[in-house]
């Protein structure tokens, strides 16, 4: 049964995605093209295992959907925008000082 999520839960399964560098790279990748999964697990050089687990989350955080295609499943985006709001995001934050962190990254896993 398909709900309608809250603004919050919205932003938050974003955050969730994001806050793993693979999946910003999956997420970066799928942005330019749609995508296999072994060439997904080539080009960002991890293993398939890795990947799947990666994707499995994107997947449950509504971020991208599988496009059946013959016998093997492509990956894509679930809506272009998400592209578009990808390109936001890197463009509102294009300096970061590398040698700080969150206050609260020791206990809430932020940054």
């Amino acid at each position: 049964m398909l709900t309608v999520a809250s603004d919050i839960e919205v932003l938050a399964r974003f955050g969730r995605a994001l806050a793993d560098p693979t999946r910003c790279r999956l997420l970066l990748a799928l942005h330019e093209a749609p995508a296999y999964p072994s060439d997904l697990a080539d080009s960002l050089g991890i293993s398939r295992t890795r990947l799947s687990n990666h994707l499995a989350c994107l997947r449950d955080c509504g971020l991208v959907v599988t496009v059946p295609d013959g016998r093997r499943t492509r990956y894509e985006l679930a809506d272009a925008r998400l592209g578009s709001a990808l390109d936001d995001l890197r463009a509102a934050v294009v300096a970061v000082e590398t040698d700080r962190t969150c206050a609260d990254a020791e206990t809430e896993g932020c940054c």
